[in-house]
């Protein structure tokens, strides 16, 4: 493995999807899919092409766990809400972990997320939604 990634648990993720793919192949796809529209809103002012992730968090986890299966997580933070990642396989991974910078997140006082609660805000699910196509589009290139 030549690359080096910024995302926690990039290391060890090496569960494969149906295709054969990684998180951190999924990553490099999600690095052309992640824009200021995929951003969270209260995110979209700060958001530059230089901190993707941010504001990529609960949309990106879900969208490993269409892949991969396993649960989706929250990190509660200080100023509210929680950061999210994944779980699947015994194998954690937060391809949006990047936007914290330096900082280390505590994953072990995590939440579980059910995309039921995420997903009743429908702008967020209009998010996911275009996520996935800009995903798809970033593979079919």
């Amino acid at each position: 493995m030549d690359k080096r990634y910024k995302f926690y648990g990039w290391e060890t993720a090496d569960i494969k999807s149906g295709a054969g793919l990684t998180p951190r192949d999924y990553y490099d796809y999600l690095t052309e899919a992640w824009c200021a529209e995929t951003c969270a809103p209260r995110f979209r002012a700060e958001w530059s092409e230089d901190n993707r992730t941010l504001g990529q968090c609960s949309i990106t986890a879900f969208l490993m766990q269409d892949i991969y299966g396993g649960r989706v997580y929250g990190i509660p933070l200080p100023e509210g809400g929680y950061h999210c990642f994944n779980i699947a396989d015994g194998c954690l991974f937060d391809l949006a972990s990047e936007q914290f910078g330096d900082t280390v997140l505590d994953y072990e006082d995590r939440t579980e997320q059910l995309r039921e609660d995420h997903f009743a805000d429908a702008d967020k699910k209009a998010r996911y939604e275009l996520l996935g196509q800009r995903l798809s589009d970033a593979m079919n290139k």
